[in-house]
């Protein structure tokens, strides 16, 4: 059966089609479980996530397979940020199961939409081809406007729903006008086919650069939108504060890093050539989401809006190494995303869990005294705090160390200081959360915040993570040092 697959080229897309067929027979499975629908549901989306991650240690080349023509590329890039997206998306479902327990309204469509999403992203980061990217976005967005709206209890949840959409299908119009613009000035869509024709241009082809020079600023500025980078980044909080909670610690996580590993390999394979006319593009977008992230954050007392503003500090400090173009900036920011995918599973898992009578809890003000009523939980949310304010010897830290060294090794001083600026300012809104949790008296006893076992595990698991990173970090930045070196090869 695998020398069949092998043969249809169908083997080393084995997660994606153990995926697919995993949703569908999951909707079959609650459609017809009756009552015991969410339940099923949710335990046999495990199985097809395990099974999926399975078929990737199998499916790992020693080389860059290209697939169906070059519409598909499977390469050690593709298959560390698909390793992330699982994993983080697997950790996902077992934070969110123990909240859907206590929703009294079914909701077994969420894994299956959560794993559809999951398809289209381990699409996005295998293409190679503008009209494979496409397909892959649209099939993950699409997942992800029904999540934004999946509370139909709350009208708050059905408008970031709306506002996701509408924002989604104009920043898919730009995606389609500057792939059209880039097919147009070019003749090919593959990025192989783009990349050999910029690395051989000579003088005569200046008017082809150009036009393809505007149709990147497109593509670019739609994948802005999709990782909520300034000024592109005005749906986060709205969305982050509107979706459930637990859609929102989606949203947080695997979405933003499927994106980045997109701008990755698009400005390191068919727009490398360029990167004079891109680097100044990213550069003025890393430092607007820096300061737009930091300055936005100080004025929340919304958690779940203060952690929204925090993210799109965070992806500015991601696009600090996509700026900087050394060599080292593809393992930089690699390593900054798996950093942060591990924070925001418990910062975000933190606000899943919050409750006072019975309604889940999003006001900073809340959290009030909560070292003195629930001090193991404080101690987990000081901890990540901590590492996203950068602080040693934290991991957070290091993520930030290693795209700030890619900018200092470019020569970008500018850019390097004002993200040490706005990581101050950091540190004050993240800190101002300690501050609550730590010396404000609690308002009253209505407070609750109780984790489950088996989530508590995976959120104990990370904080292991976050605290021990310093001590090996080799092992993370060698098999980001191998993704970037596939990347390249390819």
């Amino acid at each position: 059966m695998l020398a069949w697959f092998e043969q249809m080229q169908l083997f080393w897309m084995l997660p994606e089609l153990i995926l697919a067929a995993g949703a569908l027979f999951l909707v079959v499975v609650g459609a017809y479980a009756g009552s015991q629908a969410t339940r099923a549901v949710w335990v046999l989306s495990h199985a097809v996530m395990a099974a999926s991650a399975y078929a990737l240690t199998l499916s790992f080349p020693e080389s860059p397979v290209q697939l169906f023509g070059g519409l598909y590329i499977v390469d050690g890039f593709s298959q560390f940020v698909k390793a992330l997206l699982l994993g983080g998306s697997y950790m996902v479902i077992i934070l969110v199961a123990a909240w859907l327990k206590e929703r009294e309204t079914p909701f077994f469509e969420k894994p299956i939409l959560v794993i559809l999403a999951i398809t289209g992203m381990m699409v996005m980061v295998s293409s190679n081809d503008l009209m494979a990217l496409y397909m892959g976005i649209e099939l993950s967005s699409l997942a992800l406007y029904v999540l934004a709206a999946s509370d139909r209890d709350e009208s708050v949840s059905s408008e970031a729903g709306l506002k996701y959409f509408l924002l989604g299908a104009l920043a898919s119009g730009l995606l389609l006008f500057g792939a059209s613009l880039v097919y147009g000035y070019t003749g090919s869509t593959n990025f192989t086919a783009i990349k050999a024709l910029f690395s051989n241009a000579d003088e005569g082809q200046v008017g082809i650069a150009y036009g393809a020079i505007l149709g990147m600023v497109f593509l670019a500025t739609a994948l802005c939108f999709k990782i909520s980078a300034a000024p592109f980044h005005m749906w986060t909080p709205d969305v982050y504060t509107g979706a459930p909670s637990a859609v929102t610690l989606f949203f947080a996580t695997a979405p933003k890093i499927a994106a980045m590993a997109v701008f990755i390999r698009l400005l390191a394979q068919p727009f490398e050539a360029m990167f004079s006319d891109w680097q100044n593009i990213i550069a003025l977008a890393a430092n607007a989401s820096m300061i737009v992230g930091a300055l936005g954050a100080m004025m929340q007392k919304n958690i779940k809006r203060l952690l929204a503003y925090g993210s799109i500090g965070h992806v500015g400090y991601s696009l600090v190494g996509v700026a900087a173009g050394t060599s080292m900036w593809p393992k930089a920011v690699l390593l900054y995303m798996s950093i942060y995918l591990v924070m925001s599973l418990v910062a975000f898992g933190f606000v899943v869990f919050m409750k006072r009578s019975g309604r889940p809890v999003e006001m900073i003000a809340d959290l009030a005294g909560l070292a003195k009523t629930h001090p193991t939980q404080a101690l987990m949310m000081l901890i990540v705090m901590f590492s996203m304010a950068g602080i040693p010897p934290l991991a957070g830290f290091y993520a930030k160390m290693f795209v700030f060294l890619s900018a200092v090794e470019a020569e970008m001083y500018i850019m390097t200081v004002i993200g040490l600026l706005t990581s101050v300012i950091a540190a004050y809104y993240y800190l101002r959360v300690v501050k609550v949790m730590y010396f404000d008296a609690p308002a009253d006893d209505a407070f609750h915040c109780e984790i489950p076992l088996l989530s508590r595990i995976v959120m104990v698991a990370c904080l292991i993570f976050i605290c021990g990173f310093f001590l090996t970090p080799s092992w993370l930045l060698n098999h980001a040092e191998f993704a970037a070196s596939t990347l390249f090869g390819a």
